[in-house]
């Protein structure tokens, strides 16, 4: 769809994301345990929501709608209707038009999709909020509840793990039809959570990780699924976190931003998007993303873009091989040919195509309600110059968000360009 009126993205915030691993998680056994508890989802719902606002200079009252995306709250929270949590966070919120998105780990960019379409419509100041709480349950109970994002009838039985096994199968035909090596897998890997390191937000920041680690199976690094054909092609480090947490960012129209006090070139626009939807039953092609590439192509048209017009990327890694063919799907090398950009340390910070900076899905976590803001305020902190520790050094021009729901069933692609 185009664009007839502007979109900015004037602020935005995260919470830490906090799961195993990171020092500020409560788990049995921590030292805090029985002494404190974890945020809720209505903490990493609610926090982000009034960070985002103050920092976008738009007072609670100016908000003229809001949405809320989430996957599985009803599920790992035992809450729904997160329009009306989201109307607690503040008196004059209450009352506002507050409503949920759902689209399995594209929730987010589904949201922030729904906050572009009402600022078209007239609304000068929207409101985004994802938030997931997935760290109630076991990581295999936890698994069952996200395997309602791929279609249960015909690939639930592919593994306890579901996603996990349906991502092992693409990596499986991958290397076989390309050559691709675990090597290349571990750079992808190291990568991340070298970012991570340097990223205050992110769950794994405190954990060290080399490719090594990275490339060989070890007790630490299991392979962990049942599924015997596909085993091997999947350890703990390939995958994402199970995280918490939540993420917002502040949508403004032309005259939202100046009612906010800012100027354009605080803010950074959007230039175009695309959103496409695949068969529940796909994908038929595990060789590619295939959903993704529409939507890629649908927002480079209609900016009027190409792959070599972007600065930097941030890509939905729910595994590790999902970061190489979201780098063909997204036009940044050839079917096949990822494993070239990777071994180049082309999608480096200081490559020629930054990837993920903060750390991905793979390191700085994956709520998954929250992953599609989590990409876009990433892109704003780049853009303009406050990732600190992780700072791209040259000039971020043009930005790309790719999020992906289920085995690509869902993809929303956002293009935005710095207002310098």
């Amino acid at each position: 769809m185009k664009l007839t009126r502007k979109v900015y993205l004037a602020g935005g915030a995260h919470t830490p994301f906090l799961g195993k691993f990171h020092p500020d998680f409560v788990w049995k056994g921590h030292p805090d345990s029985g002494k404190r508890e974890n945020p809720s989802l209505e903490d990493y719902t609610r926090k982000p929501a009034l960070e985002a606002l103050a920092e976008a200079g738009v007072a609670p009252r100016d908000v003229d709608k809001g949405y809320v995306w989430n996957f599985a709250g009803e599920l790992f929270s035992q809450q729904g209707h997160l329009g009306a949590v989201l109307a607690s966070a503040h008196p004059d919120l209450d009352g506002k038009p507050l409503s949920r998105v759902e689209g399995a780990c594209a929730s987010g960019g589904l949201a922030v999709l729904a906050g572009v379409d009402a600022i078209q419509a007239g609304a000068d100041a929207v409101l985004v909020v994802g938030s997931e709480v997935q760290t109630t349950v076991s990581a295999k109970q936890g698994a069952e509840y996200l395997a309602r994002a791929a279609h249960w009838k015909s690939q639930r039985s592919i593994d306890p793990f579901t996603f996990p096994c349906l991502f092992a199968r693409r990596a499986k035909v991958y290397k076989e039809a390309f050559g691709l090596e675990d090597a290349d897998i571990a750079k992808v890997v190291a990568k991340a959570y070298a970012n991570a390191a340097k990223n205050p937000f992110a769950h794994m920041r405190a954990y060290r990780m080399t490719e090594e680690m990275a490339r060989e199976a070890s007790d630490k690094n299991p392979f962990f699924l049942e599924n015997a054909e596909y085993k091997q092609h999947l350890k703990v480090s390939d995958c994402s976190q199970v995280s918490d947490g939540g993420s917002a960012v502040v949508l403004l129209s032309e005259a939202g931003l100046k009612k906010a006090g800012k100027q354009p070139r605080d803010a950074i626009s959007l230039l175009s998007y695309g959103h496409a939807t695949g068969k529940i039953e796909g994908p038929s092609d595990l060789l590619e993303l295939e959903t993704t590439k529409r939507a890629a192509k649908t927002a480079y048209e209609q900016a009027g873009l190409a792959p070599r017009d972007v600065s930097m990327a941030e890509v939905h890694d729910c595994f590790a091989i999902c970061e190489l063919l979201m780098l063909e799907a997204l036009g940044f090398c050839e079917k096949g040919e990822a494993k070239k950009l990777v071994r180049a340390g082309e999608n480096r910070i200081d490559g020629k195509i930054p990837v993920n900076t903060g750390g991905g899905l793979l390191a700085f976590g994956h709520p998954v309600g929250a992953t599609g803001v989590k990409q876009t305020y990433e892109i704003f902190r780049q853009m303009k110059r406050r990732a600190a520790g992780y700072q791209i050094a040259s000039p971020v021009r043009v930005g790309i968000a790719a999020n992906m729901g289920g085995d690509d069933r869902t993809s929303v692609v956002t293009l935005w360009r710095n207002v310098e």
